[in-house]
């Protein structure tokens, strides 16, 4: 059982074997898959390059215009996305995308959802890469800032989940985590990060998650891992703010990707009803506070974390 006030997330056995796994009943708070393949270097296989995005002009607003949104305040930037073919990642990329920016995800094994998501935003440029390794980093960003032309921001998403007894964790799944869901942000930051002095100017994004913030039961490796984010995103901030960089941290709750597919509405309905707003959230209201994040509006926010949790986690 959690030791927080998340008493309802896990269903335990009163009786059984010793080591028996409780079940969980809530799910992974993003995208990332339940488990991963052991860390392998790759090399970058871009499905398609990513030309200038095509965007029709704007009308110039007249009497009786509707004002106009300041939201895509990104417009123009190139951004990197990386766990971009699926959830959080994928929403984001349409959303920065929408906005008028050069995009380009770097996914894992799912080439598919790659592959479709480029024919969905034409111009997106998708490059494989596993974000553990530091040779897949380096050939898959260089293909990235060939594309774009450069980096100006940076949203460090991929990760990967786990739920499990720690005492039944093996040396190999922690540091599997450690090495995707923090090291690969390390990774991603030191390749983005002299382009970005070079210019004084440019947006770090990490996705971390509210177990980072409270900790969860059965994921002491992945709240461990995800808490790291946390730390690296408020040091980082400090460091680089006087290269006109600004580094936050958004830490999303339950949020409704295909994550949940296996869930039933009586599930989805018993989560919704833990939740203070009494719904669970989408990527889609994550992927908009990426985007503001990104934007000149939020050039004095800095080394902050986002909860998107509905009230979950206060």
């Amino acid at each position: 059982m959690y030791n927080d006030e998340f008493e309802l997330t896990f269903d335990l056995a009163d009786a059984g074997p010793k080591n028996e796994q409780r079940r969980p009943t809530l799910p992974e708070p993003e995208e990332a898959a339940a488990a991963a393949p052991p860390v392998q270097e790759t090399r970058e296989t871009p499905v398609s390059a990513a030309p200038e995005n095509t965007l029709a002009p704007e009308r110039e607003p007249g009497p009786a215009a509707e004002p106009r949104s300041t939201a895509p305040a990104a417009k123009g930037r190139t951004v990197l996305i990386s766990g971009g073919d699926r959830g959080i990642g994928a929403a984001a990329a349409r959303a920065f995308y929408a906005a008028g920016c050069r995009v380009a995800v770097f996914y894992h094994t799912n080439a598919e959802a790659a592959a479709a998501l480029q024919k969905e935003l034409p111009g997106v440029l998708a490059v494989q890469c596993d974000v553990a390794s530091r040779a897949s980093c380096e050939l898959a960003f260089r293909a990235a800032e060939q594309a774009l032309g450069r980096v100006d921001v940076l949203v460090s998403n991929a990760g990967i989940a786990q739920q499990k007894l720690f005492t039944d964790i093996t040396p190999e799944e922690w540091q599997r985590m450690l090495d995707v869901n923090l090291t690969g942000a390390f990774n991603l930051c030191q390749l983005a990060l002299p382009g970005m002095i070079r210019r004084k100017e440019g947006r770090i994004l990490t996705v971390s998650s509210m177990w980072g913030q409270t900790g969860g039961s059965c994921e002491v490796h992945y709240s461990a891992a995800k808490a790291g984010l946390i730390g690296l995103t408020k040091a980082l901030a400090k460091e680089e703010g006087p290269s006109g960089i600004t580094v936050n941290c958004v830490a999303p709750g339950v949020i409704d990707t295909d994550m949940m597919a296996s869930f039933t509405a009586e599930d989805k309905a018993a989560l919704a009803e833990e939740t203070p707003v009494g719904r669970l959230g989408t990527a889609e209201e994550v992927a908009k506070l990426l985007l503001y994040l990104a934007g000149e509006d939020a050039g004095y926010i800095t080394g902050q974390v986002f909860g998107v949790n509905g009230g979950l986690v206060i």
